[in-house]
């Protein structure tokens, strides 16, 4: 204990790395392939499957109360943003624009290039959680479907079309309630906290999950799944780098900046957040260096903050290529009306989830849920190599957050040119 303590403080032991979490997975992941591909039998008994199955039970279990939970507060706190003004405004306006490109070109991209054709599933194959039908429906129906015939049902059933529109029309109710709403607000804040606690708990199951989803999955569907898993990855990676170089590049070159030398510019930051699997973990760091890079304090403190719930293009790209994937890997065709489904949803619900562990599988698992239940089991596909593509989620939403400050900075006034041309050429001091 002595050698723990210096200049007054105890130093905080270094976490052993077989204890982290992602370390875990990935030798879970290791294990679940080689299972799957040298003792296929054992892979694909009912115990193995359970691994899998129950896991995605337990995130199951937490997605109505995470939906209710951070749209309604989601909006209720639009009037935090809104009641500094214009910069509040726009930025919100900036950042839903934004997302939607990046819903879109996950759809584009996803449709274009199919990962998943090649799986050779069907739905039912993959998981057993519940057997699911769904008769077609038309529009009307559909629409009405949405509405619940009472609250409690909604959360019940787990419909969460259903509990969304209950959140939706509940967030506008505490919005427009003002300072009265403030109790509750608060409520439904502490109550998001103390479920992310649980998540936070189940999570702890990963490496189950994890070993028995690609164990299962390589055994069923053979080694070659493997490659359609390794396409869903690098379907993602470059549709982010797609989005970040022709979309970000766009609106960086019309704002008067290189997107390039900006990802030069906070290249430390980008490699705390790939060590980290999190964009939360390098905010305080981001801030800074948007400040000392010209933009204005008030701008840094309201637009950073705000985008990090309201501004997750790695998180939206995501969501559309992962339900396409599974879609396509299950055999399961959605139409037109589907997928404007998914933008609708995954649009509410990836708000207010940055930076918690599990958030953006959380989120999929909502939009799987309300696009088609029939997809909801192939989450137990995904899970087995999400490990692979949350980091690239994490680094794009903080690059997206980055490239909106200085955005808005610029419309606002409120950046200074000077400073920002000698911190992108490496000018600028950076401490």
């Amino acid at each position: 204990m002595a050698e723990l303590q210096a200049a007054g403080g105890v130093k905080k032991a270094k976490t052993p790395f077989y204890r982290l979490l992602y370390v875990q997975v990935l030798v879970a992941i290791a294990l679940g392939v080689v299972a799957g591909i040298f003792f296929p039998d054992f892979s694909t008994s009912p115990g193995v499957k359970a691994l899998g199955d129950g896991f995605i039970k337990l995130i199951k279990m937490v997605i109505a109360p995470i939906i209710f939970c951070t749209v309604s507060s989601g909006i209720a706190h639009i009037q935090d943003a809104s009641k500094v003004g214009r910069v509040g405004v726009k930025s919100l306006i900036y950042f839903e624009v934004v997302s939607t490109f990046a819903l879109v070109i996950g759809l584009i991209v996803g449709n274009v290039l199919q990962p998943g054709a090649g799986f050779a599933g069907k739905a039912g194959d993959v998981a057993s959680v519940e057997q699911y039908a769904k008769v077609h429906r038309t529009t009307v129906e559909f629409l009405l479907g949405i509405i619940p015939d009472s609250v409690i049902g909604a959360f019940a059933n787990g419909d969460i079309l259903q509990v969304l529109l209950f959140s939706i029309l509940m967030g506008f109710a505490l919005l427009a309630l003002g300072e009265k709403g403030a109790p509750l607000r608060a409520l439904i804040d502490t109550s998001a906290q103390a479920v992310f606690g649980v998540i936070n708990i189940v999570m702890k199951a990963a490496p189950l999950g994890a070993f028995g989803a690609m164990a299962y999955t390589v055994g069923k569907f053979g080694a070659t799944s493997l490659g359609s898993l390794a396409s869903l990855v690098g379907t993602f990676y470059l549709t982010s780098a797609l989005f970040i170089s022709i979309v970000l590049g766009t609106i960086a070159a019309v704002s008067g900046f290189n997107i390039f030398k900006f990802l030069a510019y906070i290249k430390d930051e980008l490699l705390i957040v790939l060590g980290t699997s999190s964009s939360e973990s390098a905010l305080p760091q981001l801030m800074a260096k948007l400040e000392r890079a010209g933009c204005s304090r008030s701008v840094v403190g309201l637009v950073v903050p705000t985008g990090y719930s309201f501004n997750l293009d790695g998180t939206n790209i995501y969501m559309t290529l992962a339900t396409l994937f599974i879609a396509q890997a299950l055999g399961v065709h959605l139409d037109l009306t589907h997928q404007l489904t998914i933008l609708l949803v995954a649009m509410l619900t990836s708000k207010g989830a940055s930076g918690i562990t599990g958030a953006g599988f959380i989120t999929l698992a909502a939009t799987l849920a309300a696009v088609d239940p029939r997809l909801v089991p192939g989450m137990a596909i995904v899970f087995s190599i999400d490990k692979f593509m949350s980091e690239n989620r994490a680094l794009t939403n903080i690059i997206g957050n980055g490239v909106a400050t200085v955005v808005v900075a610029s419309w606002e006034n409120e950046l200074d040119r000077d400073k920002l041309k000698a911190a992108l050429s490496g000018k600028a001091a950076v401490s």
